[in-house]
C-alpha cells in the first residue's frame, strides 16, 4: 500500500466485498473512512420526544446598531429597540447575546454568507476553488438527518447566480451559506412551488412507501457497511486530491445509508399501523399540517413568509430537522414596498444620514419581521406537551456587525425557542466573551449533535446561554 502512484480499479476493490458500487473517477482508487470518535460538549442536552429541530434565517449587511441593539436587559421584554418590535410579542421565546464576534471579513460582502455557519474563512490561496469548512447546518443534518427523509432543507429568496468577481474568488462564496462538505456547496431552492412539491412528494412516500422502497429494497446498509470498513486499507494509496474526492463520495454513501434505514423503519411501522398494532414511534401527537398558501403577487413580504411556512411544514411532518434559509443576497436587493428602491448594500454606507439610516432601519425591521412571522406560527402550534417553537431553535443574523464600517466585534443575532428546554429564553446578555463558532457549537450541542470538535474558530461551549 506504499506507493500513492498504485492503481486499482473500483471494479477490483469492491470484487472482495461481494458488492459493486461505482466509484468517482480517480486517478488512484480507494476506500477511506472518517474517524468515528465523537466528543460530546459541555451543556449538551440528550435527544428528546419530540425531537429538536434547528433554523437558520440570514439577512446580510448587519443592522444598524443603535436601533437594533437593546438599552438594559431589564426592559428587553418591555421595551425592546425599534428595530425588534416586530418580535415583541414572542420575545420570552427569545435569547439575545452582544459580544459575539464574527470571523474577520477581509472582503466584507464575499465572505458574509460563506463565514456565517462555517465560522471559517476560506482558503486564500487558492480563492477561485470553493475550500472552506463543513457548516454547523450539515453538521447538524449528518446526525439529525438520520431520522428523517431530508436530512437538511436549503432555502432562498434569491437564485445563486451573483458574483462580484472580487480577488478571483468563487461565486459560491458569496451566495451559498451551507456547505455539506469543505468544497462542496448546497444549492438553495428558491421557488415555492417546488419546494412544496418536493415536502409532499415526501410526504406521499413516507405514507406509502411505494417509491422509497424500490431504492430500499435495492441496496442493503450491511453491504454498505462492508464497503466502507474495507476502505480503510486503500485510503493511503491516494493522492490528497483523490482523498478529498473520495471523502465527499463515500459521505454521500452514508447519507444514503441513513435515509434508506428511515425509510425502512417508517414503512414498518406504516405496515403494523394499517395492520391495526399500536406503535410507540412517536411520544406525542403530531399537530395538523399548516396551510400553505402560494404567493399571488411580487410582494418580497408574501414570498419570504411562504418559504417560512415551507419550513414550518417540514418541521411538522419531521421530513427534516434541520432548514436554512437565505432572506436576501449581499447585493443588488431593494425593497419597493417600504415605499423606496434603494439598493440595500448602497444604502448601508450611510455617512449618518439620518434618511438614510431610517431606510435601513425600516430594512432591518421588515427582516426581523419575516422571523417574527415564523416564529409566532411556530408558537402556536401545539406539540406534546408544549408547542413547535418549544421544540426548535430558530438563528435570525448577520455576518457582520453593520454595513457601514463592517465591524465584526458584535454579531447580531437573534435565537428563538427552547430547543427542548435546553436553552433558558427571554433574557438579554451583555459582556459575553466567545465567537460565532461557539455559538454554532452550542447550539448543535444543545440539538443533541455530537462534536468531534468546535466549528470553524469555535473553542467552547457558551453556558451562560443554557438552561442550567
Amino acid at each position: 500500500m506504499g506507493s500513492s502512484k498504485w492503481r486499482i480499479s473500483s471494479r477490483t476493490c469492491l470484487k472482495g466485498l461481494g458488492v459493486a458500487l461505482a466509484l468517482p473517477l480517480m486517478e488512484t482508487m480507494g476506500w477511506a473512512e472518517q474517524p468515528k470518535g465523537k466528543l460530546k460538549g459541555k451543556g449538551a442536552s440528550p435527544k428528546k420526544k419530540p425531537p429538536v429541530r434547528l433554523g437558520f434565517m440570514y439577512m446580510p449587511h448587519g443592522v444598524l446598531m443603535e436601533r437594533f441593539w437593546p438599552t438594559d436587559p431589564a426592559t428587553f421584554l418591555s421595551a425592546p429597540p425599534s428595530i425588534l418590535e416586530p418580535l415583541k410579542p414572542v420575545l420570552d421565546q427569545c435569547l439575545m447575546m452582544k459580544g459575539i464576534s464574527a470571523v474577520s471579513l477581509i472582503t466584507p460582502h464575499a465572505y458574509e454568507v460563506c463565514t456565517w455557519l462555517t465560522a471559517t474563512m476560506p482558503n486564500k490561496a487558492n480563492p477561485s476553488v470553493v475550500e472552506i469548512d463543513v457548516s454547523a447546518d450539515q453538521v447538524a443534518a449528518r446526525s439529525l438527518g438520520a431520522s428523517t427523509l431530508l436530512p437538511s432543507l436549503e432555502l432562498a429568496t434569491m437564485p445563486q447566480t451573483y458574483m462580484e468577481g472580487r480577488d478571483g474568488l468563487n461565486h459560491a462564496y458569496y451566495t451559498h451559506c451551507s456547505f455539506r462538505t469543505p468544497t462542496q456547496p448546497l444549492p438553495a431552492e428558491t421557488n415555492p412551488k417546488t419546494v412544496y412539491k418536493r415536502l409532499f412528494q415526501s410526504l406521499d412516500k413516507n405514507a406509502s412507501g411505494a417509491a422509497a422502497g424500490t431504492v430500499a429494497d435495492a441496496l442493503e446498509g450491511s453491504m454498505l457497511d462492508l464497503v466502507l470498513d474495507g476502505s480503510k486499507d486503500l485510503r493511503g494509496s491516494l493522492s490528497r486530491a483523490d482523498q478529498r474526492k473520495l471523502d465527499e463520495y463515500l459521505d454521500s454513501v452514508r447519507s444514503l445509508e441513513r435515509r434508506i434505514a428511515a425509510i425502512q423503519i417508517r414503512q414498518v411501522e406504516a405496515a403494523r399501523e394499517a395492520a391495526g398494532e399500536k406503535t410507540d414511534s412517536k411520544a406525542f401527537t403530531p399537530s395538523t399540517p399548516i396551510e400553505v398558501k402560494m404567493p399571488a403577487g411580487d410582494k418580497r413580504s408574501e414570498y419570504m413568509q411562504v418559504m417560512c411556512d415551507l419550513n414550518i411544514l417540514a418541521f411538522q411532518a419531521d421530513l427534516t430537522r434541520v432548514c436554512t434559509y437565505i432572506g436576501s443576497m449581499p447585493n443588488g436587493v431593494s425593497y419597493p414596498e417600504l415605499g423606496f428602491r434603494d439598493i440595500h448594500h448602497s444604502i448601508t454606507h450611510h455617512f449618518n444620514d439620518p434618511v438614510r439610516m431610517g431606510k435601513v432601519a425600516k430594512i432591518n425591521t421588515f427582516n426581523v419581521a419575516q422571523f417574527a412571522y415564523m416564529v409566532k406560527r411556530m408558537q402556536a402550534i401545539p406539540e406534546g406537551e408544549g408547542t413547535l417553537l418549544d421544540n426548535c431553535i430558530m438563528m435570525w443574523g448577520s455576518g457582520m456587525e453593520d454595513g457601514t464600517k463592517h465591524a465584526c466585534d458584535n454579531l447580531p443575532f437573534v435565537i428563538a425557542g427552547k430547543g427542548g428546554g435546553a436553552l433558558k429564553t427571554g433574557r438579554y446578555l451583555t459582556g459575553v466573551k466567545g465567537n460565532q463558532g461557539d455559538l454554532l457549537s452550542t447550539l448543535l450541542a444543545c440539538a443533541g449533535v455530537p462534536l468531534d470538535r468546535p466549528i470553524g474558530v469555535g473553542t467552547k461551549q457558551l453556558t451562560e446561554m443554557l438552561n442550567t
